[in-house]
């Protein structure tokens, strides 16, 4: 059941982003390019995350990028991969903080509650803050609960947009170049990359055999792939690309169901705040970790450098949930595949000294799936510069 819990909070900081943004900017490609563009991230982010997992099973006391990073790259290396590391949580939990702020605005506002979204994730994420502070098996148990309700909700959404799928929509498409679809392969890449959770997932499962965490790893990727190609579908196919290209906000995207009745519109909120919910969870608890394993052992000094900061820095970025992604995505490049590249070939090396254990996990393909991964980088890297 650990391992089962790991997988999901691994799959559950991936959905949050991905489940909210695909639609908005993977519509305007249509159905059957956004597929081939997704499967394509999928197969780059999920081996990155298999060669950060290997490293992190090689390195002793490896419950954060920073010591990960320490024991592979040595002190420069360390310094430059938290740099990293904070940028990228930190903007994942403003776009959390702010996708979360804008469905609570909504939800309250439905019931003729009025509460500001800076106001609603404010109180939302100081509560959360508590969870995370308590530790990873809180975080397992209630990410658990939170993940097995979110996909109960999207069987029901999906069961129910089915029904109205016209076959027109999804082989409808604007006009588009390789280029559009290569500029908006950050934030994709961002949906997919749910690896600032590994370094505290291993650590977790230390004792885990090497096909337990492969499947882990595996199992943990493959969900929010099949939860994205479903949930594209089920949009794109009731709404058509023309209207979903139009949105801007979450909030827009769930209005777009008031033709539908009352009951739809609502799950489909909840699903979306769930979603939320299971990336915060893993985003925050990641940076928990980090604080207390780089900065600081006090509890309550990490809680407000994990917690509070982000909610100042959403007041300056309000509407910006899609760009967040997309500076993410970049940053994502250096730690999520560069990163764990290197790590490998330093755990690899025959002078590296690895733990007194066989329980450690090594990622299979050799050097050319290696050379595959930094190219795949390279890709994402080059679409950043396409805005």
């Amino acid at each position: 059941m650990k391992l089962f819990g790991s997988a999901l909070i691994l799959a559950g900081t991936a959905l949050g982003a991905g489940m909210l943004a695909i639609p908005m900017v993977l519509a305007q490609f249509g159905f059957v390019t956004s597929a081939i563009l997704m499967l394509v991230i999928f197969i780059g982010t999920t081996y990155s995350a298999l060669l950060l997992a290997e490293a992190c099973s090689k390195t002793e006391q490896s419950n954060s990028m920073s010591s990960v990073a320490h024991l592979t790259l040595g002190t420069k290396g360390k310094h430059f991969i938290n740099v990293l590391f904070y940028l990228l949580l930190v903007c994942m939990s403003i776009a959390y903080v702010l996708g979360i702020g804008d469905i609570i605005h909504k939800l309250a506002s439905d019931f003729g509650i009025e509460v500001s979204a800076t106001t609603s994730y404010t109180l939302f994420s100081l509560l959360m803050g508590v969870i995370v502070v308590s530790g990873t098996s809180y975080i397992d148990r209630l990410n658990r609960g939170l993940f097995l309700l979110m996909v109960a909700m999207l069987f029901i959404v999906i069961l129910s947009l089915f029904g109205n799928i016209n076959l027109d929509y999804l082989t409808e498409a604007s006009d588009y170049s390789g280029r559009d679809v290569i500029k908006y392969s950050a934030i994709i890449f961002t949906s997919f990359a749910s690896m600032v959770v590994i370094p505290s997932l291993v650590n977790y499962n230390r004792g885990a055999s090497h096909t337990q965490i492969r499947n882990m790893i595996l199992l943990g990727s493959i969900i929010p792939l099949v939860c994205y190609l479903t949930w594209l579908l089920a949009i794109i196919g009731n709404l058509g690309t023309a209207a979903i290209s139009q949105f801007q906000t979450i909030s827009e995207l769930i209005n777009a169901f008031s033709g539908q009745n009352g009951s739809i519109k609502a799950i489909i909120a909840l699903f979306s705040a769930l979603a939320l919910v299971t990336s915060f969870l893993g985003v925050s608890m990641a940076l928990y970790d980090q604080n207390r394993d780089m900065l600081t052992s006090n509890k309550y000094t990490a809680y407000g450098l994990t917690f509070i900061l982000p909610i100042a820095l959403a007041a300056l970025f309000s509407n910006q949930f899609v760009s967040m992604l997309d500076y993410a995505g970049m940053v994502l490049v250096f730690l999520a595949i560069w990163g764990p590249l290197a790590m490998v070939r330093k755990v690899r090396h025959p002078a590296f000294d690895q733990p007194e254990t066989e329980m450690y996990y090594t990622a299979s393909g050799g050097n050319t799936a290696l050379i595959s991964t930094f190219l795949f980088g390279g890709l994402i890297f080059v679409s950043w510069f396409m805005g």
